[in-house]
């Protein structure tokens, strides 16, 4: 799987470098610059009730990699529910002055999930993530950064015939229920967001550059 997942970012890039892709205005961030983020628990529209944490536990790293300090997740989220917060949908609305009052974060990631799960057909299987993201800045409330989130991941019937396919189909389903894809598939879908083509997130301040 973590050969699968580096290869990934080459492969989209591969993939939409061909396609005419139209630059993000990226004035509002430029304006601001933020240097740490911090990231709400998504709010979630699927029928996945551990959707939310579960695509928490994926967006860290690729932030760090991009160059940005990142409040731990789990020490915010504790620190709301503490503070009378206890869910998603509460700790989303709380006004970005008090963010920068107790929390000091330069911008804020809100996240909807819309699809998160696996679905089942008679001879096949996916496993999806499909939501939206955006950075607004804490100081202003500015929009620095949106971007679909969005990647699946099929199960490949083809050759099988009929009866393989349905066997094949159906340990898919026992395998899934056993072991769950949803966090790689979130992490391939934070990678296209962050890493797309003249619309990704920008590089933050402490990204480390190779040297050659």
């Amino acid at each position: 799987m973590k050969q699968l997942l580096k290869l990934v970012p080459a492969l989209f890039l591969f993939l939409t470098g061909c396609a005419t892709i139209e630059p993000y205005n990226y004035a509002a961030y430029e304006a601001e610059s933020p240097r740490s983020i911090l990231v709400i628990p998504p709010l979630n529209s699927s029928i996945d009730v551990k959707a939310s944490y579960t695509y928490l536990s994926t967006v860290t790293m690729p932030l760090a990699e991009k160059g940005y300090y990142v409040f731990p997740v789990s020490v915010i989220d504790n620190l709301l529910k503490e503070n009378g917060l206890p869910t998603p949908a509460e700790m989303n609305s709380i006004p970005l002055d008090k963010i920068q009052e107790h929390i000091g974060a330069d911008a804020v990631l809100y996240v909807t999930i819309e699809k998160w799960g696996q679905e089942y057909q008679v001879l096949s299987s996916s496993t999806m993530v499909k939501g939206y993201a955006k950075l607004v800045s804490v100081k202003s409330g500015n929009l620095l950064w949106e971007a679909p989130l969005e990647a699946q991941i099929s199960s490949d019937s083809a050759g099988y015939g009929l009866v393989g396919a349905l066997v094949s189909a159906a340990i898919t389903q026992v395998v899934g229920n056993l072991n769950d894809g949803t966090p790689a598939v979130s992490s391939i879908a934070n990678m296209r967001a962050f890493n797309a083509t003249k619309r990704g997130l920008l590089n933050g301040p402490y990204k480390k550059i190779a040297k050659k």
